[in-house]
């Protein structure tokens, strides 16, 4: 830990040094694996190592990741007073049975508990994140975990459709016959019942999977939405400023050794093109609040939109997005056919 951390500084302080000139620092985040799993007083030093080195907003949004079973009572509270002022936690769901498919190490009653335990350490910002779409399971028993989740003191749910990747456990089942994944029909059902659920329950949807109270949308995450500009410390860690994209080794031990040898940990970068500019805006728009047609037209101009005018029309007759004098944003029947739209448009 004590290597990983005097690097993490490091790291901090060279880009401090080359980047920190007129910009104010709105989000921390501090992300998975599980950075809960560290010393609370290891999340404040990196807080403060950021305060001493970049112009952080008093009203910075400071997430930390969780799941159930990592932490109690007195480090959530200790969280809290080194600066934490939100917190992300992985409950996936709410049944045993799915829990345990999931290979979580925590039941249903502990992740009650961290929740309850987050808001009673003074956690009024809650976010949590939920899985759909599970091998066997049923619309009714999806719809408990909403029930169970919109009944807790939280603000945001993150909902996502289980995928597979590659060389995970699941996916080799998935590949042997031993797990059967059902329908993408099946799938959009139950997309479509986790919208319904939770607007009745006050939840806005303000992107594809994320939903929350009014005022509580992640600022981090629609930063990146919003095509904003980050830096990401730590091993594997991405960074996108002045149009360039650029990621760290992933090795722990490379990590270290290339910032005592270099001051950084680049392992590439890439250099965005103003082709690649467009269609990535389009698709972090198009995902959560939508096309800004006043600051698309003022950063692209108007030739593209004025190309795909005739199919934005047709989406609209159709409900699948909402087309107005201010913006194109589309609605939650379009949010289910999202990567459709964005591979005829891109």
């Amino acid at each position: 830990m004590n290597p990983f951390l005097k690097s993490l500084f490091k790291e901090i302080d060279f880009y401090a040094s080359k980047h920190s000139e007129n910009r104010e620092i709105i989000s921390i985040y501090f992300g998975g694996g599980t950075p809960s799993l560290m010393k609370a007083d290891y999340i404040e030093k990196i807080i403060d190592t950021l305060k001493q080195n970049f112009n952080v907003s008093d009203t910075a949004e400071v997430t930390l990741e969780t799941n159930p079973g990592t932490v109690n009572p007195v480090k959530l509270k200790k969280f809290k007073e080194g600066g934490v002022n939100r917190i992300s936690i992985g409950i996936q769901s709410f049944h045993d049975e799915e829990l345990k498919f999931l290979t979580r190490i925590h039941d249903s009653p502990t992740a009650v508990a961290t929740i309850q335990n987050a808001h009673n350490a003074g956690f009024e910002n809650i976010s949590v994140d939920l899985i759909f779409n599970i091998p066997g399971q049923s619309r009714k028993r999806w719809r408990e975990n909403l029930v169970k989740a919109a009944a807790l003191p939280i603000k945001h749910i993150s909902a996502y459709s289980l995928i597979l990747e590659r060389g995970t456990i699941l996916n080799k089942m998935v590949l042997d016959g031993k797990v059967d994944l059902q329908d993408a029909d099946y799938d959009a059902n139950l997309y479509e019942t986790t919208i319904e659920f939770l607007e009745q329950k006050g939840f806005y949807q303000y992107e594809v999977s994320n939903f929350s109270k009014p005022g509580y949308e992640c600022i981090h995450n629609n930063s990146y939405w919003q095509y904003g500009e980050y830096f990401g410390f730590g091993n594997s860690a991405h960074s996108f400023i002045n149009k360039k994209r650029w990621w760290n080794f992933s090795s722990l031990k490379k990590y270290i050794g290339e910032i005592e040898l270099k001051g950084n940990p680049v392992a590439g970068y890439e250099l965005i093109t103003p082709e690649k500019e467009l269609d990535e805006y389009v698709m972090l728009s198009l995902r959560s609040s939508g096309l800004k047609l006043k600051e698309f037209k003022e950063r692209f101009g108007s030739s593209w939109l004025d190309a795909k005018n005739s199919y934005f029309n047709l989406l609209d007759n159709k409900n699948l997005l909402k087309i107005t004098k201010d913006s194109i944003k589309l609605t939650g029947k379009g949010y289910a056919v999202c990567d459709e739209i964005l591979k005829e448009i891109l």
